[in-house]
């Protein structure tokens, strides 16, 4: 889960972009006139944004004289098509994620982008880049298109969340042949009930205790020969102190990455570090 700065265009700049191109006078009109409710749902999801607040923000089918299906259209045809108007937001928001990263499992590839809320609930913020977040298509898919009821189903929000700030993955060793590890979300004292759930709901939603235990396999095997070697020349401590440096440098790149969980689990286990790995 990584933090994002907020796109630097806003609803009106990305909507009056995105219909520039309407030749259709009819459509063109009535998505004219739903500018102004554009902004607005806009303005009301950045001010919930912050407070946590965003299953808050009203479900509606139209958009003023605009269908649910017009609006869709203009994310789909005028923003994320190769050749409409809008694209040139859409691509810069697409390549605002660090590395290429998806922010919401800090591990994939971003391919698309995700709605935070589903286009075909909320149709109003279609193509406000606020609720538009760079994401790899598992993230994506796993979201679907459900909508929040109440605070703790919100999933974490790059643009509005930073829950880096304290250590909350953490792994346990399982000491089963070959040794696996188990991940889970430690609760932070300084976070509210609210955010502890949030940040428990969204890691569960989109399986991400399965995906970094899935990478972890690949990297213990990938480091299993070196750790046989340093373990025959110097023992347990000397793995131990081998992991702990990985752990420390990986901790220094991202807190909360499941690399730094991996070597911290691997480096504090007796059992692991005296050949467990193996």
């Amino acid at each position: 889960m990584l933090k994002l700065d907020k796109p630097a265009h806003s609803a009106l700049d990305t909507f009056t972009l995105c219909i520039s191109r309407v030749k259709n006078v009819n459509l063109k009109t009535r998505l004219n006139a739903a500018t102004n409710a554009v902004v607005a749902a806009s303005a009301a999801y950045d001010v919930a944004g912050p407070l946590q607040n965003l299953h808050s923000i009203p479900r509606t089918a139209p958009v003023v004289a605009v269908t649910k299906d017009e609006m869709e259209t203009v994310y789909t045809q005028r923003m994320a098509g190769s050749k409409g108007p809008g694209r040139p937001v859409y691509d810069e928001i697409f390549a605002s994620a660090p590395n290429g990263r998806c922010p919401l499992c800090a591990h994939r590839n971003v391919m698309t982008l995700d709605h935070h809320l589903p286009k075909a609930h909320y149709p109003a913020l279609a193509v406000s880049p606020l609720n538009l977040v760079p994401s790899c298509t598992d993230c994506n898919k796993a979201k679907l298109a459900g909508f929040p009821t109440t605070a703790q189903e919100v999933g974490i929000h790059p643009y509005y969340d930073d829950v880096d700030s304290e250590t909350w993955l953490v792994a346990s060793v399982v000491p089963t042949s070959p040794s696996a590890l188990l991940f889970e979300v430690q609760a932070v004292a300084a976070w509210d009930p609210i955010l502890r759930q949030r940040v428990r709901n969204h890691f569960k939603d989109l399986k991400l205790a399965a995906l970094y235990a899935s990478q972890s396999a690949e990297e213990l095997m990938n480091i299993r020969y070196a750790l046989t070697q340093t373990h025959g020349a110097g023992g347990l401590n000397a793995v131990r102190d081998e992991l702990m440096v990985k752990a420390i440098s990986c901790s220094n790149a991202r807190r909360n990455g499941w690399r730094t969980a991996a070597y911290f689990a691997w480096a504090s286990d007796d059992w692991f570090c005296d050949g467990g790995f193996m």
